[in-house]
């Protein structure tokens, strides 16, 4: 992967790349790990989603079901009633932002860009809904494919690596490839190492350290998703309400070690650090 990567379509303009494209995180759901029930509601997601994009999130990613650890799947109507009216609402109210869904079904990604998302951020990297391939392709959204290996209930059980690094890139890879076979053009796909879905705290940290290796091996754009997660707390001590500063480190680390995109929660309090990562890695700039 070069160092500068060709301009890609994200929502209704080009990415360029110049900077680290910031994914702010709106969790329409009662059982989130960290913000949980703070925006059930329409109205306060779509204002939580406007202030994300007014502090800088370049992409607004509306999740309707939690995949935290031990999650309990939800039906894919619950799940559209949750992210629609998020998503028409930021439409409506003229979101400066691109819209991300952040589901691995099918029929809530189709419905999802048909209400105004452009980019679908599947965590499962097409493996959970065979159709999923498919749905990007014909969407024409832009795809972001996850790692993970099982589904969220019982991704923490029976972990097993030899080799995180090589493993997790070897199997981005197969999901790149069938995005391919089913027409997702390649300047539309994304990667995400899955950092603390089905992996302990010691395998996230060492995909962390390996973000630019990981994206010279896969080839494609990655992003990475560090957010108050539990590998945090498993080095800090703390809970997610106290890994505001934990996250600020990681997620500079691995602007530094080459993401291209970062998801995160606190985007005003963490735009700082992305900017002085970005300054550090690229160059200052205005």
């Amino acid at each position: 992967m070069p160092t500068i990567l060709a301009p890609v379509p994200l929502g209704g303009r080009l990415w360029d790349w110049s900077r680290t494209c910031v994914f702010g995180v709106v969790n329409v759901t009662p059982d989130s790990f960290y913000d949980g029930g703070r925006h059930v509601e329409p109205a306060q997601a779509v204002e939580h989603g406007l202030a994300l994009a007014e502090a800088g999130a370049d992409v607004i990613d509306v999740g309707g079901e939690s995949t935290r650890p031990g999650s309990t799947p939800v039906p894919e109507t619950e799940e559209l009633n949750r992210v629609l009216p998020v998503i028409e609402g930021l439409v409506t109210a003229g979101c400066p932002a691109p819209i991300s869904v952040d589901t691995y079904k099918a029929r809530v990604a189709r419905e999802a860009v048909a209400a105004g998302a452009s980019v679908i951020n599947d965590i499962s990297g097409l493996r959970l809904d065979r159709g999923m391939a498919q749905a990007a392709a014909e969407t024409g959204a832009t795809v972001v494919l996850g790692h993970l290996r099982g589904a969220p209930a019982t991704m923490q059980t029976g972990i097993h690596f030899r080799d995180v690094v090589r493993e997790v890139a070897d199997e981005l890879r197969d999901s790149v490839r069938e995005a391919v076979r089913a027409g997702v053009p390649a300047g539309r796909i994304w990667v995400d190492p899955g950092i603390g879905f089905g992996k302990t705290a010691e395998q996230s940290l060492a995909l962390l350290r390996a973000t630019g290796q990981l994206r010279e091996a896969v080839g494609y754009p990655i992003m990475v998703g560090p957010s108050r997660k539990s590998f945090i707390g498993a080095v800090t001590d703390e809970p997610a309400g106290q890994r505001l500063m934990g996250t600020c480190a990681a997620v500079a680390a691995v602007v530094l070690a080459g993401a291209d995109a970062v998801r995160i929660h606190d985007v005003a309090e963490l735009g700082p650090a992305v900017r002085v990562a970005d300054a550090l890695r690229r160059g200052a700039r205005r």
